[in-house]
This record gives C-alpha cells, sequence and structure tokens, in this order.
C-alpha cells in the first residue's frame, strides 16, 4: 500500500500529533504525582497501545515497570468479534505492584474487563486504567477508565498505535477511517 492509498482512505484527522502530546504530558505529571515513592507497574495491551505507553512511560519522573499483554477481539476487522482471547499473558508477579493498565481505545469493553479481571485475581495492590481513547456509546458492559484523555465518537479510528489490517499504526496522529477492506 503506497501513501496515495493510505491518504485517500482518511477521511479526516480527529485528534492532531500536539494535542496528543499535551495530554500525555498533562497525564504523565499527574501519575508521576500520585505515585511518587510506590513501587508501579504499567501494562500495556498490545498490539494498538504500544505508541501510546512508549510515549506515555517517558512522560512519567518516578521509576515504573514495563510489562505486556496481548488480547485479541477484532481479528482483522472494524467490529468487536464479542470473543476475547488472551494471546500473551503478563509473566512477573504482580502482587507487590501497583498497576496502571495503559489501553489505546475503549470501545465494548469486553476486552479490557476481562483483563482488568484477570489482573485482579493477582492480588496487586491497586489497578487503574489509562485509556488514550474513549468511544462510551459502545459500551456493551459497565465500565469506567480511570483516566481517559479523549473521548470520540462512534467511528472506526486508525493511527497512533490503532489500526486497520494491521496499516497506518504509524500515523502520528488519530484519524477517522473512512472503509476497511
Amino acid at each position: 500500500m503506497d501513501i496515495a492509498d493510505i491518504n485517500k482512505k482518511i477521511k479526516r484527522v480527529l485528534i492532531s500529533e500536539d494535542e496528543i502530546k499535551q495530554k500525555i504530558k498533562e497525564t504523565g505529571k499527574q501519575i508521576s504525582d500520585e505515585y511518587r515513592g510506590k513501587p508501579l507497574l504499567l501494562i500495556s495491551v498490545l498490539k494498538g497501545a504500544f505508541v501510546f505507553m512508549s510515549d506515555f512511560c517517558r512522560a512519567l519522573d518516578i521509576p515504573c515497570e514495563i510489562a505486556f499483554m496481548c488480547a485479541q477481539s477484532y481479528y482483522g476487522g472494524t467490529s468487536s468479534s464479542g470473543t476475547v482471547k488472551i494471546t500473551m499473558d503478563v509473566e512477573q508477579d504482580i502482587s507487590k505492584y501497583n498497576i496502571i493498565i495503559v489501553e489505546d481505545i475503549i470501545d465494548t469493553g469486553r476486552t479490557l474487563n476481562d483483563v482488568i479481571n484477570l489482573l485482579k485475581k493477582r492480588n496487586p495492590l491497586s489497578v487503574k486504567v489509562i485509556t488514550l481513547l474513549d468511544k462510551p456509546s459502545r459500551r456493551s458492559i459497565e465500565l469506567q477508565a480511570d483516566i481517559s484523555l479523549f473521548t470520540i465518537p462512534d467511528l472506526f479510528v486508525i493511527g497512533y498505535g490503532l489500526d486497520c489490517g494491521e496499516y497506518y499504526r504509524n500515523l502520528p496522529y488519530i484519524a477517522e477511517y473512512s472503509e476497511c477492506d
């Protein structure tokens, strides 16, 4: 896929690169102040949250560790399959950590709910959720992030780690996508 094809599929930029950077900086300060002197483990849900996780952990001015999980529910399409599969799990003992789940987007909430429940069974000191994007109009279960950087309408979005068919993750902004093949 070349750049001309990519640009044809972008309807509009919803959140600019500068807006994302500013919100991450503000949230990084807030979390640094809240968790100063406390054991902190950031858990990123792959693949979509890897860009956000990278920028977010660098916005912290306190020590933290990172870990990764992979949970799938989209399987290449534009709507959730309704079935969540954990394909990669955190390997370390999390019972001595305050956990922050760093998520790219909360849509129906089912994937994140399964991740939260799995982690809580391991008795961490606390669990908090930070999401880059929140789509509350799509929620199928009762779930709310502790911190949502941006609330968006019910649109299929790409960029800043979010994809369509594994493309567009490298865009430095969040855009509305016109269609996914």
